[in-house]
């Protein structure tokens, strides 16, 4: 699989399309569009509007919170006028702030939806782990100058795969009308100074993964054992909880759609762990009924 792929300059697109956005999210609000302050979103539609001469209003794979980046946001817009790729591509890129930038457009069918059409979510959150501050890493890390113990937050963290109710781990403003949400897979590993948490679901609650961080590095510091993430998970109690994780550290790195879509692949960022050389959807999808669900397929269950 190659990084360069040509972008065509001679055929106008048309119809729905989908465009994979990359964004530092430090000088944001979120991705959500604000009135009262700069997001992602809307400095992604005006540079869209820029290039169609129209208003455009896009719909994305997830929000994110406040200073947090994404490699992999997908979007989907209705186009007003066409344009070919490479001016999809070069001219909103040409107007979009330095923080940003869109990574591939794609066409599809009028029945895609950036969020509701998402199998799964997946994220990474990257810890420094070393005595002094970082420097060329700053703005897309956390540091921790204690020890940590990766292994063992690797074993705390297991507790959460699963679907279970994550109300220790909501933030006390989150709108969601359940608190039950099915991980995937949670993994911590150390790779040198980096300590990464990488965690896959079906969707996340407000803060629930930079929640779990904070009570992972408790462990990881020794402070608590390897039962102390399913001792909090049964309170079903926030208030009672850990501390929440900085934002700086937490990266949205997929969204997963199904295969027929079409949607290129590409590596799983931040190019900060470029070096595990994971592509996106190279791991198997749990058989859980809302996967089923959204490849279209019948289930016999309820959805979640």
């Amino acid at each position: 699989m190659t990084l360069f792929q040509p972008l065509d300059e001679r055929r106008p697109l048309s119809g729905r399309l989908a465009l994979s956005v990359e964004y530092d999210g430090s000088a944001y609000c979120g991705w959500q569009r604000l009135k009262h302050a700069p997001s992602v979103q809307g400095a992604l539609e005006a540079a869209l509007a820029k290039v169609a001469n129209h208003a455009i209003t896009v719909h994305a794979s997830g929000r994110t919170d406040s200073g947090v980046h994404a490699t992999r946001q997908i979007v989907h817009f209705d186009p007003p006028v066409p344009r070919s790729q490479k001016a999809w591509v070069f001219g909103v890129n040409a107007n979009l702030p330095r923080d940003v930038a869109v990574r591939w457009v794609h066409e599809v069918p009028d029945t895609f939806h950036a969020r509701f059409k998402a199998l799964a979510r997946r994220y990474r959150y990257v810890i420094l782990n070393q005595p002094s501050r970082p420097v060329l890493e700053r703005a897309n890390v956390t540091w921790c100058r204690d020890p940590l113990d990766a292994d063992a937050m690797h074993r705390a963290a297991q507790a959460l795969v699963g679907e279970h109710d994550f109300s220790s781990f909501r933030a006390g403003g989150c709108q969601s009308k359940t608190p039950w949400r099915h991980l995937h897979f949670i993994e911590v590993h150390r790779h040198g100074p980096l300590v990464v948490v990488d965690v896959q679901g079906n969707a996340f609650l407000h803060h629930m993964i930079r929640n779990i961080v904070g009570a992972l590095v408790t462990v990881g510091r020794g402070e608590r054992g390897d039962d102390y993430l399913a001792e909090l998970m049964a309170l079903k109690d926030r208030t009672l909880a850990d501390v929440t994780a900085p934002a700086c550290g937490l990266h949205f790195v997929d969204s997963l759609y199904d295969e027929a879509w079409g949607l290129p692949a590409e590596p799983l960022g931040p190019n900060l762990l470029a070096f595990l050389g994971e592509w996106t959807g190279e791991r198997a999808l749990p058989d859980c009924p809302m996967v089923e669900f959204r490849r279209g397929r019948p289930v016999a269950a309820s959805v979640d």
